[in-house]
């Protein structure tokens, strides 16, 4: 990697507050597109369902197939009967999670929180430096369906109105639990739009990335090279990296869902631009002077200001083409973040 040392506040832009789309739009192909050519930095005005018209037989699609967990638990403390707001981060085994608690000051070792009377209560088992707590459940049942009754879904700090419907944080091709946030840029696609890119003849292929709150965290170093990226885990099988490979030695292109599969490819990419079967952890960074190995093309959604996600479209497309693109999306009223318009980048 090419070592330029930006500062945080290169990656900063002006965003309206009423440009944050608080709720989804009814259909979900009819987001609106900006297309931002990579090498020329020119843009296009298209809707979502318009994506297809810029795939080519032989390109492969990468999907994130995460599901997000209804992460957000409400309980009360055994000896005060005082609310106690749980989210859950990562699985440590059966019974024990990794959680953010709040009100955390009163969330002790051995403090007991009852959920649900005879289906649902936990105990905090230790507390980490950062103030993460270990909650061992203790329940009747499967743990995932008494989430499903239980549990509501994790929305960004920036999402202020009431999901009515917990399926729209969800993409449709969703099915392995365990995110904390949605990868958005799949909220985009339904049956059509896929249904169109397979009779095209574009590949599918599907990797999960369990996306971590730490996605949300903002980057508190003055240069982004200081910056500690969290961890996440992912999975890609041997038939779907075969898929890849096939895309990638036939001179075709792969083209990423969102930041979490970018990410995930990158991380498990050699120099020849080929994946292999893997499974692990990935903190890679991807900021400008990143010389991308496999992903050729990304579909996003709009990012925060100085946040690593604006960081890693910046380094495919150029900072400069990236920062143009996103005053252009402000004059024209896109709406941003999780629940916003996409940008294509091809």
């Amino acid at each position: 990697m090419t070592e330029i040392n930006f500062k945080t506040s290169d990656f900063y832009y002006e965003l309206p507050e009423e440009l944050i789309a608080q709720t989804p739009i009814k259909e979900r192909d009819h987001s609106r597109l900006l297309v931002v050519d990579k090498k020329t930095g020119e843009i296009e005005h298209k809707h979502f369902y318009d994506i297809v018209d810029y795939f080519n037989e032989g390109d492969c699609l990468v999907i994130n197939d995460t599901k997000v967990l209804p992460a957000r638990l409400f309980g009360t403390k055994k000896d005060t009967g005082s609310l106690i707001e749980i989210l859950l981060l990562k699985r440590i085994d059966d019974r024990r999670w990794e959680t953010l608690v709040k009100p955390g000051k009163k969330a002790r070792t051995g403090a007991e929180i009852i959920f649900k009377e005879n289906l649902l209560s936990g105990k905090i088992v230790e507390v980490y430096d950062d103030g993460n707590r270990i909650i061992e459940f203790d329940y009747n049942g499967i743990f995932e369906e008494i989430l499903d009754q239980l549990g509501e879904m994790p929305l960004p700090p920036y999402i202020h109105e009431k999901l009515e419907d917990k399926n729209r944080y969800q993409t449709i091709y969703a099915r392995n639990p365990g995110s904390a946030a949605a990868p958005t840029a799949g909220l985009h696609f339904n049956d059509e739009v896929l249904k169109s890119l397979e009779k095209k003849g574009v590949d599918i292929a599907r990797l999960t990335l369990h996306v971590g709150l730490g996605t949300f965290r903002p980057v508190k170093a003055e240069f982004i090279s200081e910056h500690k990226m969290h961890s996440e885990y992912y999975e890609l099988s041997e038939i779907e990296a075969n898929k890849i490979n096939k895309a990638k030695q036939s001179g075709k292109r792969v083209i990423s869902v969102g930041t979490t599969s970018t990410r995930t490819l990158e991380t498990i990419g050699d120099e020849n631009g080929l994946v292999r079967h893997k499974k692990g952890w990935t903190d890679i960074f991807i900021f400008p002077g990143y010389k991308y190995r496999v992903v050729d093309s990304l579909i996003t959604n709009f990012h925060l200001p100085e946040s690593t996600l604006i960081m890693l479209v910046s380094a495919l497309a150029g900072k400069e083409n990236i920062m143009k693109a996103y005053k252009t999306a402000v004059e024209n009223k896109y709406r941003f973040f999780s629940f916003g318009d996409a940008m294509f980048i091809k």
